[in-house]
Protein backbone atom coordinates (compact mmCIF):
# COMPACT_ATOMS: atom_id res chain seq x y z
CA UNK A 1 0.00 0.00 0.00
CA UNK A 2 1.09 3.53 -0.40
CA UNK A 3 1.73 6.33 2.14
CA UNK A 4 -1.26 8.25 0.77
CA UNK A 5 -3.93 5.91 1.21
CA UNK A 6 -2.53 4.87 4.64
CA UNK A 7 -2.88 8.46 5.54
CA UNK A 8 -6.28 8.57 4.61
CA UNK A 9 -6.90 5.15 6.37
CA UNK A 10 -5.69 6.25 9.39
CA UNK A 11 -7.45 9.84 9.74
CA UNK A 12 -10.77 8.04 8.58
CA UNK A 13 -10.27 5.93 11.75
CA UNK A 14 -9.25 8.68 13.97
CA UNK A 15 -12.53 10.88 12.70
CA UNK A 16 -14.70 7.86 13.24
CA UNK A 17 -13.69 7.49 16.66
CA UNK A 18 -13.84 10.84 17.66
CA UNK A 19 -17.26 10.91 16.44
CA UNK A 20 -18.15 7.55 18.88
CA UNK A 21 -16.59 9.62 21.96
CA UNK A 22 -17.86 12.71 21.30
CA UNK A 23 -21.66 13.14 19.68
CA UNK A 24 -22.76 11.15 22.99
CA UNK A 25 -21.20 13.61 25.37
CA UNK A 26 -22.72 16.82 23.22
CA UNK A 27 -26.17 14.95 22.06
CA UNK A 28 -27.11 13.87 25.84
CA UNK A 29 -29.96 15.84 26.33
CA UNK A 30 -28.66 17.41 29.70
CA UNK A 31 -29.23 20.65 28.56
CA UNK A 32 -33.06 20.00 27.72
CA UNK A 33 -35.52 21.26 30.26
CA UNK A 34 -38.82 21.05 29.76
CA UNK A 35 -40.84 24.26 30.34
CA UNK A 36 -44.20 24.17 32.33
CA UNK A 37 -45.85 27.08 31.66
CA UNK A 38 -49.21 27.99 34.02
CA UNK A 39 -52.58 28.08 32.89
CA UNK A 40 -53.85 31.84 31.79
CA UNK A 41 -57.61 30.40 31.54
CA UNK A 42 -60.09 30.60 34.43
CA UNK A 43 -61.37 26.69 35.69
CA UNK A 44 -64.88 26.57 34.78
CA UNK A 45 -67.34 26.98 37.88
CA UNK A 46 -69.32 23.99 36.25
CA UNK A 47 -70.25 21.85 33.22
CA UNK A 48 -72.52 24.85 30.92
CA UNK A 49 -76.26 23.97 30.29
CA UNK A 50 -77.59 22.18 27.07
CA UNK A 51 -79.75 24.81 25.68
CA UNK A 52 -82.54 23.40 23.24
CA UNK A 53 -83.74 25.63 20.27
CA UNK A 54 -86.88 25.78 18.97
CA UNK A 55 -87.81 26.72 15.21
CA UNK A 56 -89.03 29.96 14.96
CA UNK A 57 -90.90 29.41 11.61
CA UNK A 58 -94.25 27.64 11.70
CA UNK A 59 -94.38 24.22 9.91
CA UNK A 60 -95.52 24.51 5.93
CA UNK A 61 -98.87 23.33 5.08
CA UNK A 62 -98.78 19.59 3.57
CA UNK A 63 -99.13 19.49 -0.28
CA UNK A 64 -99.64 15.38 -0.82
CA UNK A 65 -103.03 16.61 -1.94
CA UNK A 66 -103.45 19.14 -4.43
CA UNK A 67 -104.95 22.63 -3.96
CA UNK A 68 -108.39 23.44 -4.53
CA UNK A 69 -108.52 25.81 -7.80
CA UNK A 70 -108.79 29.45 -7.09
CA UNK A 71 -111.27 31.61 -8.24
CA UNK A 72 -111.32 32.87 -11.72
CA UNK A 73 -110.01 36.47 -12.77
CA UNK A 74 -112.05 38.28 -14.81
CA UNK A 75 -110.24 40.63 -16.64
CA UNK A 76 -112.34 43.98 -17.94
CA UNK A 77 -111.49 44.28 -21.78
CA UNK A 78 -110.25 47.35 -22.90
CA UNK A 79 -112.43 50.56 -24.06
CA UNK A 80 -112.28 50.88 -27.84
CA UNK A 81 -110.51 54.04 -27.70
CA UNK A 82 -107.68 52.40 -25.95
CA UNK A 83 -108.00 49.29 -28.59
CA UNK A 84 -107.39 52.70 -31.27
CA UNK A 85 -104.34 53.67 -29.73
CA UNK A 86 -102.66 50.06 -29.79
CA UNK A 87 -103.36 49.54 -33.15
CA UNK A 88 -102.08 53.06 -34.42
CA UNK A 89 -98.73 52.66 -32.47
CA UNK A 90 -98.11 48.93 -33.17
CA UNK A 91 -95.55 48.12 -36.17
CA UNK A 92 -97.28 48.15 -39.29
CA UNK A 93 -95.79 44.29 -40.09
CA UNK A 94 -97.38 41.40 -42.88
CA UNK A 95 -97.41 38.69 -40.86
CA UNK A 96 -97.46 36.74 -44.50
CA UNK A 97 -94.29 38.50 -45.40
CA UNK A 98 -92.42 37.45 -42.70
CA UNK A 99 -93.83 34.76 -40.95
CA UNK A 100 -92.12 33.20 -38.36
CA UNK A 101 -89.59 30.05 -38.75
CA UNK A 102 -88.09 27.54 -37.27
CA UNK A 103 -85.45 25.97 -37.32
CA UNK A 104 -84.15 22.14 -37.61
CA UNK A 105 -84.47 21.70 -34.11
CA UNK A 106 -87.99 23.30 -33.68
CA UNK A 107 -86.74 25.93 -31.92
CA UNK A 108 -88.20 29.70 -33.28
CA UNK A 109 -85.91 31.78 -35.34
CA UNK A 110 -85.09 34.77 -33.61
CA UNK A 111 -82.94 38.29 -34.47
CA UNK A 112 -81.33 40.63 -32.58
CA UNK A 113 -80.13 43.94 -33.83
CA UNK A 114 -76.46 44.30 -32.82
CA UNK A 115 -75.22 47.70 -32.10
CA UNK A 116 -71.49 48.35 -30.37
CA UNK A 117 -69.29 46.52 -29.38
CA UNK A 118 -66.43 47.86 -26.39
CA UNK A 119 -63.88 46.83 -24.77
CA UNK A 120 -64.87 49.13 -21.78
CA UNK A 121 -67.84 47.77 -19.59
CA UNK A 122 -68.95 50.94 -18.80
CA UNK A 123 -69.42 52.37 -22.11
CA UNK A 124 -71.21 48.70 -22.59
CA UNK A 125 -73.70 50.00 -19.48
CA UNK A 126 -73.64 53.57 -20.13
CA UNK A 127 -75.23 52.63 -24.04
CA UNK A 128 -77.64 50.52 -22.70
CA UNK A 129 -78.76 52.69 -20.03
CA UNK A 130 -79.70 54.99 -22.67
CA UNK A 131 -81.39 52.75 -24.68
CA UNK A 132 -83.27 51.56 -22.00
CA UNK A 133 -84.50 54.59 -20.98
CA UNK A 134 -85.72 55.38 -24.59
CA UNK A 135 -87.88 52.45 -24.26
CA UNK A 136 -85.48 49.82 -25.62
CA UNK A 137 -85.23 45.66 -25.06
CA UNK A 138 -81.66 45.58 -24.78
CA UNK A 139 -79.01 43.24 -22.86
CA UNK A 140 -75.15 42.62 -23.25
CA UNK A 141 -73.10 39.78 -23.73
CA UNK A 142 -69.24 39.42 -23.12
CA UNK A 143 -67.77 37.77 -25.89
CA UNK A 144 -63.83 36.99 -25.08
CA UNK A 145 -62.26 41.19 -24.33
CA UNK A 146 -65.31 42.79 -26.30
CA UNK A 147 -68.81 43.54 -24.74
CA UNK A 148 -71.82 43.76 -27.41
CA UNK A 149 -74.69 45.39 -27.31
CA UNK A 150 -78.03 43.79 -28.78
CA UNK A 151 -81.67 45.02 -29.20
CA UNK A 152 -84.31 42.77 -29.12
CA UNK A 153 -84.60 39.99 -29.66
CA UNK A 154 -87.55 39.25 -32.27
CA UNK A 155 -88.84 36.63 -34.11
CA UNK A 156 -89.43 39.53 -37.52
CA UNK A 157 -86.75 40.45 -39.09
CA UNK A 158 -88.81 43.15 -40.60
CA UNK A 159 -89.58 44.62 -37.05
CA UNK A 160 -85.69 44.66 -36.51
CA UNK A 161 -84.89 46.11 -39.44
CA UNK A 162 -87.85 49.62 -38.64
CA UNK A 163 -85.90 49.59 -35.06
CA UNK A 164 -82.78 49.74 -37.00
CA UNK A 165 -83.74 53.58 -38.95
CA UNK A 166 -85.19 54.34 -35.66
CA UNK A 167 -82.41 53.82 -33.41
CA UNK A 168 -80.01 54.86 -36.43
CA UNK A 169 -82.21 58.30 -36.80
CA UNK A 170 -82.44 58.73 -32.60
CA UNK A 171 -78.56 57.89 -31.41
CA UNK A 172 -76.94 57.55 -34.92
CA UNK A 173 -75.79 53.54 -34.44
CA UNK A 174 -76.07 51.66 -37.61
CA UNK A 175 -75.68 48.44 -36.11
CA UNK A 176 -76.10 44.97 -37.93
CA UNK A 177 -79.17 42.08 -37.83
CA UNK A 178 -77.59 38.76 -36.60
CA UNK A 179 -79.38 35.88 -35.38
CA UNK A 180 -80.21 35.39 -31.65
CA UNK A 181 -78.78 32.65 -29.56
CA UNK A 182 -78.77 32.01 -26.00
CA UNK A 183 -75.23 31.36 -25.68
Amino acid sequence: MNDGFKQRLAGAAILLLAAVILIPVFFDGAGYKERHLESAMPVPDSEPELVTIEPEQPRLPDTSEPAEPAEPVVVEVAPEVVAEVIREQAPKIDQRADPPTLDQQGVPVAWSLQLASFKDEDNAKALRRKLIKAGYKVYTRKNGDLIKVFVGPDLQKQRLEQLQTSIKDEFGLGGIIVRFTTR
